[in-house]
């Protein structure tokens, strides 16, 4: 194969890698595939030569954002103040909800791919509300079950504004912090 032909076939795949990023990010994770080869200018044909299933696709497109979203819950692991770091946690998910509905579903298991993420995801939530519960800073009797409800909830609103979601963010935080 040319380097030409090679650079062609680089650029074909990063284009679809970006048609499927926005498609998803707009229509989630089953969105059909004639949708993402059409944002991306090729056929399906070309898509599935490049993709042979939906499952290699969607790692494609989500293993950049899922290691940013690893790399955020390090950083909030780091934080020093518990409450900063499990509010900025919460905030930075409601914010990508509202923007990005594919990750949100890979991250709560329609995608296999990333199983071991969400573990570790979740082990993170547990070790930031234990730290903000230690600290102080969570109402008696709130557990990481009960964040992971507030998540859910704010999940649960995809299809709506950005304002929406920002609301009942906001309702979450305030309901979870001792006064």
């Amino acid at each position: 194969m040319s380097r030409m032909a090679r650079s062609d076939a680089r650029a074909n795949r990063e284009r679809v890698i970006g048609a499927a990023r926005k498609t998803f990010a707009d229509d989630g994770l089953d969105a059909p595939m004639r949708e993402v080869a059409r944002r991306a200018g090729i056929g399906v044909a070309t898509l599935y030569r490049h993709f042979p299933t939906r499952a290699e696709l969607l790692t494609a497109v989500l293993a950049e954002q899922v290691a940013a979203c690893s790399a955020r819950m390090r950083a909030a692991l780091d934080d020093p103040d518990p409450w900063r770091a499990l509010e900025s946690t919460i905030r930075e998910f409601a914010e990508r909800q509202a923007v990005d509905r594919a990750l949100n579903e890979a991250l709560f298991g329609a995608h296999d791919a990333f199983r071991e993420e969400r573990r570790e995801h979740g082990q993170g939530l547990n070790t930031l509300v234990e730290r903000a519960r230690k600290a102080g800073a969570l109402r008696a009797g709130v557990d990481a079950d009960d964040v992971r409800a507030g998540l859910l909830a704010i999940a649960s609103l995809r299809h709506r504004s950005p304002e929406v979601i920002g609301k009942l963010r906001d309702l979450i935080v305030a309901g979870l912090r001792v006064r």
